[in-house]
């Protein structure tokens, strides 16, 4: 059965390029993403790793932990984080999961078998500090991923957590942002005190609450 948002992410016991993990026990309180390869020593791929790498501190300061997975075995990704930090320019520093049995790939509905019967398609999930799915995005094998966005979304994720705000399209840190309907036009200007802006009764934006 397909994942879906809201859903309690499995849990899973592997073993890593960093050791044996408890999925849960290596989340922690933390934000979570847990992202899929086709297969080890593939373009793309490493520069999808490569990039991660080079994004640590962006993680780290949004209090996420970062996993990847390919069905390919441990010991192959030992030979590939070499070559992907000597390509790259960087030291991959998050577990690689190894899934040569593709449970984990089949639990989180990683393979597609029209795309392929064996390979993971890009799968990227971000996971809660409450262990449910509030992203998943699918990638083709050919597309590399966007992790700019997937910061973004993280930071939308993370903002409307905590306040009774959404994003708007293209939305980036430091934008305004709107007002949810839930709130009523009453309880406004006391829960956003920076002031807000009418354009339509169902429309109304506000600065930022935690900038």
């Amino acid at each position: 059965m397909s994942l879906r948002l809201g859903d309690k992410a499995p849990n899973f016991k592997a073993k890593t390029s960093k050791g044996e993990i408890d999925f849960y026990e290596f989340l922690g309180d933390s934000w979570g993403v847990l992202f899929s390869h086709p297969a080890d020593y593939t373009p793309v791929c490493t520069t999808e790793l490569g990039r991660t790498a080079a994004l640590k501190d962006e993680f780290e300061k949004r209090n996420v932990k970062v996993a990847a997975l390919s069905v390919d075995s441990v010991e192959s990704h030992y030979g590939w984080i070499d070559d992907i930090n000597e390509t790259q320019d960087v030291e991959v520093n998050f577990p690689i999961i190894g899934d040569e049995s593709r449970e984990i790939a089949e639990a989180y509905d990683m393979i597609h078998p029209n795309a392929s019967a064996t390979a993971t398609v890009r799968s990227l999930f971000v996971i809660a500090p409450d262990k449910t799915i509030k992203l998943i995005i699918s990638y083709p094998a050919s597309t590399g991923r966007n992790f700019q966005e997937i910061l973004r979304v993280i930071d939308s994720l993370q903002l409307t957590a905590n306040y009774s705000v959404a994003t708007p399209a293209d939305w980036k840190q430091g934008e305004d942002v709107v007002i949810t309907p839930a709130v009523k036009d009453e309880d406004v200007p006391a829960k956003f005190p920076k002031g807000h802006t009418v354009i339509k009764p169902y429309l109304r934006m506000t600065p930022q609450p935690n900038k």
